[in-house]
């Protein structure tokens, strides 16, 4: 049987990221009517390499010193990838980087990709490992050189040559086509706008006719994540009606998962997209606030998050959406703790009357005078002990690195995030944003990340 023309690929990195990693070596074997040709190049990365992948890999800060820079050879690679089928082993990764050292040269790449490792599992499911080291073993392939990108490029080709003696000329063809086929995409969606999408974190936007978006969404894998939107258009009524708007996608890539959560908090409240519910913006934030009223008497108050200032962040509890949800929660932990209503302010009792739970022995009578205030308002801060807002636990703000990028916050609000030293001093400069719900919650959960920004010079080399 025939294919087209083919290019074998391997790459050798710095890294494991793509978006933060460079290449320091880049194997083609090209497969056509012409026979088979093999080209290889050293790239200098512009950053250092590690011992450990100099010991990996054999190639050494030395070596690629006086090699050229990966946007010196862009054309010449892009040249031989051009029109063929682009395949690798654990294709994602080498992909992902060429797609990303393109991006960085200023220009778009985009191939139909074939895994091998994907192809092994479809055509020898019996196997348990399909890593490059169990292929050399069970198909017996002839090792040059290891882990360098020429040679293990040979062993993708020596396995591709492999499996067109072992397996029935058919399967293959219907198992290639499978692993290759393109998606059903929208009809105002041009293929080569999917075919520049990154791989890795970020953030997506959709566009219809006009400058907003129609759905913002945040991603650990883009253009996975993206094109699973149109794979499930047909199944629900939902992903078929954005589908049938989308004409444009724009992607926002970041260095980590918070970064992205951020991001997309961020673009959703300030565009509004109308197919996004979460996230939206919310000026009816607000908390419960304990104010003592006398001698270990504490009653509950509404307070605006825009009332809240950023230091002032103590006896909050919350946030909630608006003040129906806070008097909600508070409404049903006043019962399992037979909390006065009228006491936390839910109704209004007559002078010397009690409150409606009363009667229901759902209160113990604080409001009249059977239940101590002062064990009232303890069992008050027991109950809403769970929505306590998190007291911020640095002496001013705090750094969360990721990656390249560095997310600088104080008193739980995001003020950004820089790339530079000066783009932090920038920042700082800025006025303190608002008390934002959404923000709150991702960088609790980041808490253990962040270090202060005083004993912490960000962007140290």
């Amino acid at each position: 049987m025939s294919f087209p023309a083919l290019a074998f690929v391997d790459l050798e990195t710095t890294g494991a990221t793509a978006t933060v990693d460079r290449i320091t070596e880049i194997g083609i074997v090209e497969v056509d009517e012409s026979g088979v040709c093999e080209w290889s190049c050293l790239v200098n990365p512009g950053v250092p390499i590690s011992g450990f992948i100099e010991r990996l890999t054999g190639i050494s800060n030395a070596m690629v010193a006086q090699a050229p820079a990966f946007a010196d050879v862009a054309a010449e690679v892009k040249a031989r990838l051009e029109g063929r089928l682009f395949i690798a082993h654990n294709a994602r990764f080498d992909y992902g980087f060429l797609k990303n050292e393109f991006k960085r040269a200023g220009q778009v790449f985009g191939a139909t990709v074939l895994c091998t490792v994907k192809l092994s599992r479809k055509l020898y499911p019996q196997h348990a490992k399909h890593n490059l080291d169990s292929l050399i073993e069970r198909h017996g392939l002839a090792v040059s050189s290891r882990h360098r990108a020429l040679g293990d490029a040979r062993l993708i080709h020596q396995f591709w040559q492999r499996i067109q003696v072992e397996i029935a000329p058919e399967l293959l063809a219907d198992t290639v086509k499978a692993l290759t086929a393109r998606p059903n995409l929208p009809a105002g969606l041009e293929p080569a706008m999917i075919d520049g999408l990154p791989e890795g974190l970020g953030v997506y936007l959709f566009y219809g006719e006009n400058a907003l978006p129609l759905y913002i969404g945040k991603s650990k894998k883009l253009k996975t994540r993206v094109l699973s939107h149109f794979a499930a258009d047909h199944a629900a009524a939902k992903e078929m009606n954005l589908a049938r708007q989308v004409k444009r996608i724009e992607c926002i890539e970041t260095a980590g998962e918070i970064g992205a959560l951020l991001k997309e908090a961020m673009l959703i409240k300030q565009l509004q997209p109308i197919h996004n519910r979460r996230l939206r913006r919310n000026d009816e934030l607000c908390f419960w606030k304990l104010v003592e009223t006398g001698p270990g008497e504490w009653r509950p108050e509404l307070a605006r998050a825009d009332e809240v200032e950023p230091d002032q962040q103590t006896n909050l509890y919350g946030p909630f959406k608006d003040t129906r949800e806070a008097r909600r929660v508070l409404t049903e932990l006043a019962k399992p703790h037979q909390l006065c209503h009228a006491l936390l302010g839910l109704e209004t009792a007559k002078s010397g009357g009690s409150c409606f739970a009363y009667p229901l022995q759902q209160c113990k009578g604080a409001c009249v005078g059977e239940d101590p205030v002062q064990s009232h308002s303890a069992r008050l801060m027991m109950a809403l002990s769970r929505h306590r807002l998190a007291s911020w636990p640095f002496v001013g703000p705090a750094l969360l690195r990721e990656g390249d990028e560095v997310h600088l916050v104080n008193n739980w609000r995001h003020l950004g995030t820089a790339h530079s030293e000066a783009d932090l001093h920038a920042l700082l400069e800025l006025s303190v944003p608002l008390f934002d719900g959404d923000n709150y919650r991702i960088l609790l959960k980041a808490l253990d990340r962040m270090v202060p920004l005083s004993t912490d010079r960000a962007f140290q080399p």
